[in-house]
């Protein structure tokens, strides 16, 4: 097994519970941490049995854009049942970060790890 990961995913979208987080998109960030065999894509050097990171991060942007979470535990167990069912991953660990949220700090976030 090898780590697939994905840092820093940027993007805006509608999260939040308050009434002002939810006029505007914010900017998030998610990093994904993916648990996958890779010995079939490293003895065949080949994409199809690799997995698609891209794939991966263009699905969870549409998922997380689409849903408007309220709070960011549900978008971080939304995010890890998506990978877990539609990417066949057996387990992950999923960090959504919202930067400047709250006054003084970089960013608040949940962190959630998971397994199929």
């Amino acid at each position: 097994m090898a780590t697939v990961f994905v840092r820093d995913l940027r993007f805006t979208t509608i999260i939040g519970c308050l009434d002002w987080e939810r006029q505007a998109p914010q900017r998030v960030s998610i990093d994904l941490a993916m648990e996958w065999d890779i010995d079939a894509a490293v003895q065949g050097d080949d994409l199809g049995h690799a997995l698609d990171y891209q794939a991966v991060a263009d699905r969870v942007t549409e998922f997380v854009q689409a849903q408007e979470f309220k709070l960011v535990e549900s978008a971080v167990a939304g995010i890890a049942d998506l990978i877990i069912t539609e990417f066949k991953v057996p387990e992950l660990t999923v960090t959504l970060s919202k930067p400047h949220a709250v006054s003084g700090a970089a960013a608040v976030g949940v962190t959630l790890t998971r397994r199929a």
